[in-house]
């Protein structure tokens, strides 16, 4: 058995995945229409002062920190910083607050703490299920932050409760995650550019 063919097989099928992942999300109008609708919202939040905060769990919780450096510390050019925020970097407060009011609160109660009325919450769940976010979604529509949702195909219990849906099309749980990266970044650079642009 040739262990170094077949490894490289597996690596090429898992790289066109991710290929065609990317390539649906080009030919599907709606969802980029999202994406650039996801762009202007957080424009016009840090044109009014507004803050920008990402939650998620395992590795969405690695990208919402992720992308909240990407627009707090910079992207393509050396500018003033935006402020984004990851809700779990803290791990005193993240522990302390699963420890006594459950792990569905530890979004929840920073945004109960820190988001005001035309923040934006930037929501990460591959399922579009996961309990903590649904219950960290709740709490900013209650103190009327403008929601995006980063998701999987079909959005899940989330679908219906964000004002942005970015729900890649993919059932497969690292291709979505790469692609919430993809997007990610393609935001990052649009904010970047209409707030700080030369022209």
């Amino acid at each position: 058995m040739n262990t170094q063919v077949d490894t490289k097989a597996r690596f090429y099928s898992r790289l066109q995945e991710s290929i065609t992942v990317k390539q649906d999300i080009i030919n599907n109008n709606i969802l980029l229409d999202n994406i650039v609708f996801a762009s202007k919202l957080i424009i016009e939040t840090y044109q009014q002062g507004g803050k920008v905060f990402f939650c998620g769990n395992g590795g969405s919780a690695a990208d919402a920190q992720h992308l909240a450096a990407e627009l707090s510390g910079r992207f393509y050019i050396d500018r003033p910083p935006l402020y984004a925020e990851a809700l779990h970097v803290n791990t005193s407060y993240l522990t302390a607050v699963a420890n006594d009011f459950g792990y569905d609160e530890v979004f929840a109660r920073m945004i109960m703490a820190c988001g005001a009325k035309n923040d934006i919450l930037v929501a990460l769940s591959t399922s579009g299920n996961s309990a903590n976010i649904l219950k960290a979604i709740e709490c900013a529509k209650k103190k009327e932050l403008k929601i995006i949702g980063l998701t999987g195909k079909t959005g899940g219990k989330m679908a219906s409760l964000c004002d942005c849906l970015l729900n890649v099309p993919s059932e497969n749980t690292p291709r979505i995650q790469e692609a919430h990266i993809t997007i990610g970044h393609l935001i990052c650079e649009e904010v970047e550019h209409a707030i700080f642009r030369k022209e």
